[in-house]
């Protein structure tokens, strides 16, 4: 769930806003996908915004309770978002009560992350023929 930013009366810059820190989240890569340039965004991690004034919340879910790399993720976000003008402070969370699947991905990262079967196909066909070589010469 996304929530509209709350102006901040007593500054004269225009507020920040969600679709803001929503641009700059699309800077953040889960070290998994970076190379893929998958974002937090595309990856469908981020679950709720929320823009108070300078103050920006931010829940967040990991694909596994186990990443390695959550620290890392939870810093970066952070970094990226105190850089847009106007936010003093920024919170990121992990939420543990909903969980992650697939379906959350966008239509960018699905494309983005699908095995090139075409590519894998030829080295499958290899692994097995040298399976079954090896069979062959055991016997």
């Amino acid at each position: 769930m996304i929530e509209t930013a709350t102006a901040d009366s007593s500054s004269s810059q225009a507020p920040v806003s969600v679709d803001d820190v929503m641009m700059v989240l699309q800077r953040c890569y889960d070290p998994c996908c970076k190379e893929r340039q998958v974002s937090v965004v595309d990856m469908g991690l981020i679950e709720q915004v929320r823009v108070s004034g300078k103050r920006v919340d931010i829940d967040i879910i990991l694909t596994t309770g186990w990443c390695p790399f959550s620290l890392h993720l939870l810093q970066m976000m952070e970094e990226e978002v105190k850089s847009i003008q106007g936010v003093e402070a920024v919170n990121v969370q992990i939420t543990w009560n909903t969980p992650w699947s697939p379906e959350r991905l966008s239509a960018t990262a699905r494309e983005r992350l699908r095995l090139p079967l075409e590519q894998l196909l030829p080295l499958r066909e290899a692994r097995l023929a040298r399976k079954q070589h090896l069979r062959e010469s055991e016997r």
